[in-house]
């Protein structure tokens, strides 16, 4: 019987991360590699794949990556072929590549809204779609879809957002319906406000030295009293792609620092000068 610490490892097996040139995905993938996994990754431009295996390369990481649009099935066929005779079948896919437009429902277009439902909600289902078979035949694979806070919470200006994401948790839970008899595991992780290059600017003191409205409001409706970090999430997209989740199949975690436990309080009672050293430490590692 293999040891508790082993059942965390993926030695040998392929993990395929959508749009993992940087971000989010790029964390998962390097959590991966670091527990004996082979990365294979895609990207909608060929720049974006340069600047990915760049990054994998100072990583110590040696990557599979191509241009793959996740919208277009005989693209993402491809990609699934091309990966599989390059690095070996896969075992782990995270649809990560994502979108969101933020526009109020009445101002957005039809177009619009299809872009943001195409990439967020029909992009993980030909992905899955495409690796399902492999794994049917040969009795396992993982599944981790990136949903959201949203998947649970309306907010103005993310409607296309919230329904792609809302829609990708029930498509979590029926690819788990479907085939969790093959041993396939379907689960989410769900972030809450992670510190990001792009989120950056929203948690810079403002001229007059006071904090960024947006960086209160998220601090005041957050138990921890602070924004998530990339490796926050790390630990538990090594688990959803290990054996050590066998027996856990069509669940959404959330990452939030307790955001949906919380019905939060007056952004006015936070006291602004215990975050100061925090902000510095955190913006210089952007600069």
């Amino acid at each position: 019987m293999a040891g508790i610490i082993d059942k965390f490892r993926l030695d040998g097996k392929v993990a395929w991360i959508t749009g993992a040139s940087y971000g989010l995905g790029l964390a998962y993938a390097q959590a991966f590699a670091e527990v004996g996994a082979k990365i294979v990754f895609n990207d909608i431009k060929q720049e974006l794949v340069d600047r990915g295996l760049e990054e994998y390369k100072k990583l110590g990481i040696d990557a599979f990556g191509a241009v793959c649009d996740v919208t277009k099935e005989d693209q993402v066929e491809a990609f699934v072929k091309a990966a599989t005779e390059k690095v070996g079948p896969i075992d782990i896919l995270v649809n990560n590549a994502g979108i969101i437009k933020r526009i109020p429902m009445t101002e957005m277009t039809v177009a619009e809204w299809n872009q943001v439902i195409d990439v967020d909600l029909t992009g993980p289902f030909i992905c899955s779609k495409a690796v399902l078979p492999s794994m049917i035949e040969r009795g396992h694979g993982k599944i981790i879809n990136a949903c959201s806070m949203m998947s649970e919470l309306g907010r103005e200006t993310v409607s296309a957002y919230a329904a792609a994401k809302g829609g990708l948790k029930m498509l979590t839970k029926n690819v788990c319906s479907e085939y969790g008899q093959f041993n396939i595991q379907c689960n989410a992780i769900g972030p809450g406000y992670i510190a990001t290059p792009q989120t950056a600017p929203l948690r810079e003191r403002q001229a007059d030295g006071s904090m960024h409205p947006f960086d209160r409001f998220i601090r005041s409706k957050t138990p921890a009293q602070r924004w998530g970090k990339t490796e926050d999430l790390m630990g538990l997209a090594v688990f959803l792609a290990s054996e050590a989740s066998d027996f856990i199949n069509g669940q959404v975690i959330y990452i939030d620092g307790g955001i949906l436990a919380y019905i939060g309080q007056d952004p006015g009672n936070l006291d602004e000068s215990k975050f100061q050293a925090e902000e510095e430490s955190d913006l210089k590692i952007y600069e």
